[in-house]
């Protein structure tokens, strides 16, 4: 790689990784004057801490928010010719940034978002395809951090069979093992209760939420 792309990439990473950053689980809770969502559960800003916190319309646009920080970093490296492998490595970096914000004092969410949001722009039939997956098993179980290790972990399988068999590039191999091992790092607690039996359930309808948005009826 030549200096000034390789420059390039190290630029695009670190955007990257700082769009990753970005907590909008944190910054609804203050512009909608609810409570902060690492006040609660598991003490994360991702989409299922902020169910508990705000509910599911809120917790909706924080998961759409927080994908687009991966779809936005990578179309950035496309949009300035950055190549496949920059594409994987700031798809990687929005998970790490996301989970590791330097804006909360590198805590964050899990990664699950910004890692889906990567992959609907890498490639947007597996991103799709992995949808069910990920809701089924949440439905089937309510534990929302089995749904995302379940569908990380069928992402990459699938991504893994595409490029052995030659349908997608070799460099997707290594980015099918390295998404996966974030999330999943990353869910290392999750893990540890989920194997106790301690795992926090998720209530599709808000059910724990006590705060309201301003303006609505009691």
């Amino acid at each position: 790689m030549e200096p000034e792309a390789a420059g390039r990439a190290v630029l695009l990473v670190a955007a990257a990784y700082l769009i990753g950053s970005i907590p909008w689980g944190v910054i609804i809770a203050r512009l909608t004057g609810g409570p902060d969502p690492r006040s609660l559960g598991s003490g994360r800003t991702g989409g299922a801490n902020v169910m508990r916190a705000l509910g599911p319309r809120w917790a909706l646009v924080s998961g759409l928010l927080d994908a687009a920080k991966g779809t936005v970093s990578v179309l950035l490296a496309r949009a300035l010719g950055a190549g496949l492998e920059v594409e994987l490595l700031v798809a990687l970096a929005a998970i790490v940034g996301h989970s590791r914000s330097i804006f909360v004092g590198f805590g964050g969410g899990r990664g699950i978002a910004p890692g889906w949001g990567g992959l609907l722009v890498l490639q947007p039939l597996v991103a799709v395809g992995v949808l069910p997956v990920f809701g089924a098993v949440i439905a089937a179980t309510r534990y929302s951090s089995l749904g995302s290790l379940t569908g990380s972990a069928t992402a990459g399988v699938v991504l893994a069979a595409l490029a052995l068999t030659g349908s997608l590039p070799p460099a997707y191999l290594a980015y099918a093992v390295a998404g996966p091992a974030l999330i999943w790092y990353f869910h290392a607690d999750n893990i540890g209760r989920l194997l106790r039996g301690e795992e926090r359930k998720i209530d599709p309808f808000g059910g724990r939420r006590t705060w309201r948005p301003p303006g609505l009826g009691r």
